[in-house]
Parts: structure tokens; C-alpha cells; sequence
């Protein structure tokens, strides 16, 4: 029999299902419903003293949308209490959330340890700009603990990972990760973009930042860019990487952060739903003589099954990648014959997606790197939608009958 003491009485005691739909949500005077959108640029003050202290931080309230406004507040509250964070501060994209974390933690003259299996554009912000403003990076196998001991300098702060890795489904023991990052008083960031705090929920496990692209699962659709920081209020909202956005903002829209509330209504329900197709689908991939390997953490067959099964809650995601024989112009062959999948860079999507990433999201990349991070011309990411299992497989067939 439920007494008064198995009810919830606080938001991080309902369950992350609940979370989801009800987190964040403050009504306005008009007591509406579903959350509020709010567009407007800026905010009216009663008089010149409060203007005075809201800029100067003496009094909290709404200052300016590029960094103070209620419906993304709304958006950060919901998503800090998923992942378990004390603090969420959103951005306008994925990678803009990746960037505010290294301007607000880096300067010049420090050093990043990365691993090889990183999605193309990180690994470009590293080399690339980072690397223009005197912040140099060594890159390492994400799985291996002790390369990642090894890489550390003096002058290391950060440790930046992805796990799952985009596009190899790579995973790192997280905890274990951590472990090495604290003993050398080093922060550790994770991309938890594949997964969603659904299925994985790193600052549990140690990590210090969790880093969200909400163009993908939490929107849901593919309809909006959107992107996140989480941690402690310390590291997020008290430092420079608050100061940062607030100054240069690269913020999330308050028309985006409603979009990303909607679709994170239905977060749960739709990595139920996806995983469970993209198991199915890996399962099949494998049976296929034209398939060479399918990397998929769901899969016994993948190097870190039982990790995936501790660390993912149980479950191997919802991107297959996968190599076929033939190299590029066999992908290729695959990609051109599809009518149902979308050919698009994105994932997360509830339409089900197909990319060739040595030529896309990793084409910048030069051959060495991609080799690096085993990424094969062969190689093909699936990311798995809503649709039909049996309509995936007949859409993926044609192609691979061609292949």
C-alpha cells in the first residue's frame, strides 16, 4: 500500500519520464497550460535603481534575451533536472555549446586530451581555431584509460569526449575516465548527444560538463538548432563560460527552446521506441553477406558490449553504423538507391537518416586522421527513426543488392 512517504515531493524525485513533461514549468498570470513563449529582446524595469541592479546582478530577473529569458530558462531548468545537473545553460547549437566550454575554461598555452573518435567539426574547432589561439590538443583511443594517463601535461584542463563516438560507436568506461581526469585535477567533458540522459547520465559517473547538441534527440524532429552546458552551478553559471554567453552570445532563441520542450515531452517514449528498431535492424545487418561489420553497442559482437549495457542503461542506442565491402563506391551505391531514408547529415531525427561520414560529417578531416579514428570508406551511420522496421530493411536491401 503506497503511504504519503512514497510520494514525490520534489522534481528530482519523479522519474525521468516525468521530468521530461513537467520540469521547469513556471505559469505566467494567465496560468496557461503548456509553457509560454516568449519573444521579446529585452525586458522592462519599475525604475532606474532596479534597471541598475539587475545589470549588476544585486536582484535576479529577466535583463536581456541574449542571456535572460523565461522560455529557455524553462528549457534549461527540464533539461538540468534529466541529466541531474545543478545548472544548464543553453546556446544556439551544438557546437556553439562545445566552443563557450573551451573560451570559458581555456587560454592560451593549455593543452586538451580528446579522443580520436570525435565528430568532424570538433576535431576541426581544435586543430583549427583552438589551435590559432595558442590552445594545442593531443588526441588518444578514446577506450584506452591508460593513453589517456599517458597524454596528460602540465598544462592539461580539459579531457573531451563523445561516447558513444560519432561515427565508430565507440564507448569509454566513464567512471574510470573520470577517475583519471580527477587525479590529475583535470575537468572532464562528455558529448552525451547519442544517448540522451535517458539512457546515460555522465555526471553521474563523474564527469564535470555534459555537452548537448538539442538539434538532434531532444528536439526530436529536426525542426530547430539548440544546444547545452551542464554541471555545477560553480562551473557553469559562476564562471567565465555564463560570462562568455552573456557577453558574446551565442544563445539558444527562445522560439527553439519551446520547439525543444515539445519534442522532449516525448523524449522517453522515443528512445524506447528508436533503440528497439535500431536493434533489430543491427541484428539484421549482421546476417548480411555484403556487410562486413555493424557497429552497434547493443550487439554482443561489439568490442564493449557489457560497458554499453552498464553505462547505457541497457541499451544500445539509436545509431547503427555499419562497413560494407567495396569501399566507397559501394556506400555510395547504398546511399544513391535509397527512397524511403532521408540522406542528411543530422540524426536523431524521428525520420530514420543515412550518412556517408568519410565524405560529410568527417570530409574535412584529412585521410590520415579519419584513418586514425577508423573511419573506412566503407563506412555508413544509420540513424534510426520511427518508421516501419520492415520498411527500413527493403529501403536498405535495394541498396545493398546493388553493393
Amino acid at each position: 500500500m503506497m503511504t504519503t512517504e512514497d510520494i514525490p515531493q520534489a522534481d528530482d524525485e519523479w522519474a525521468l519520464e516525468t521530468r521530461a513533461v513537467r520540469s521547469g514549468i513556471h505559469r505566467s498570470a494567465f496560468n496557461e497550460h503548456s509553457e509560454a513563449l516568449y519573444l521579446t529582446s529585452s525586458y522592462v524595469f519599475d525604475d532606474a535603481q532596479q534597471a541598475a541592479d539587475r545589470f549588476t546582478n544585486r536582484e535576479p530577473g529577466m535583463i536581456y534575451s541574449r542571456f535572460t529569458n523565461p522560455t529557455v530558462n524553462v528549457f534549461q531548468e527540464r533539461l538540468a533536472a534529466l541529466e541531474g545537473a545543478e545548472a544548464c545553460l543553453a546556446t544556439s547549437s551544438g557546437m556553439s555549446a562545445i566552443f563557450t566550454v573551451f573560451m570559458g575554461l581555456l587560454k592560451a598555452g593549455d593543452h586538451v586530451v580528446a579522443a580520436r573518435s570525435l565528430f568532424g567539426s570538433t576535431v576541426q574547432m581544435l586543430t583549427g581555431i583552438l589551435a590559432r589561439f595558442g590552445v594545442t590538443s593531443t588526441f588518444v583511443s578514446l577506450s584506452d584509460l591508460h593513453a589517456w594517463d599517458r597524454a596528460v601535461r602540465p598544462e592539461t584542463r580539459l579531457f573531451f569526449v563523445e561516447t558513444p563516438a560519432n561515427p565508430t560507436m565507440e564507448l569509454v568506461d566513464l567512471a574510470g575516465l573520470a577517475t583519471v581526469a580527477h587525479d590529475h585535477g583535470i575537468h572532464l567533458v562528455v558529448d552525451n548527444c547519442f544517448c540522451t540522459p535517458i539512457l546515460q547520465r555522465p555526471l553521474e559517473l563523474g564527469a564535470d560538463l555534459v555537452v548537448h547538441s538539442a538539434t538532434k534527440y531532444l528536439d526530436g524532429q529536426g525542426r530547430v538548432l539548440g544546444g547545452a552546458i551542464l554541471g555545477s552551478q560553480a562551473l557553469v553559471m559562476d564562471s567565465p563560460i555564463y560570462q562568455f554567453v552573456r557577453t558574446a552570445g551565442p544563445s539558444l532563441s527562445p522560439f527553439n527552446a519551446w520547439v525543444c520542450l515539445k519534442g522532449m515531452e516525448t523524449l522517453a517514449l522515443r528512445m524506447e521506441a528508436q533503440c528497439a528498431r535500431a536493434q533489430v535492424l543491427a541484428e539484421w545487418l549482421e546476417t548480411l553477406p555484403g556487410v562486413t561489420r555493424v557497429l552497434y553497442p547493443g550487439l554482443p559482437s561489439h568490442a564493449q558490449h557489457d560497458l554499453a549495457l552498464r553505462q547505457q542503461g541497457g541499451k544500445g542506442g539509436a545509431v547503427v553504423t555499419f562497413e560494407v565491402a567495396g569501399g566507397q563506391g559501394a556506400a555510395w551505391r547504398i546511399v544513391d538507391a535509397l527512397r524511403l531514408i532521408s540522406v542528411t547529415g543530422n540524426l536523431g531525427d524521428t525520420k530514420s537518416t543515412l550518412t556517408h561520414p568519410s565524405t560529410t560529417t568527417h570530409g574535412r578531416l584529412s585521410e590520415e586522421v579519419r584513418q586514425a579514428a577508423g573511419i573506412t570508406p566503407g563506412m555508413l551511420r544509420l540513424s534510426v527513426g520511427l518508421e516501419a522496421v520492415s520498411d527500413l530493411q527493403r529501403d536498405l536491401a535495394r541498396g545493398l543488392i546493388q553493393a
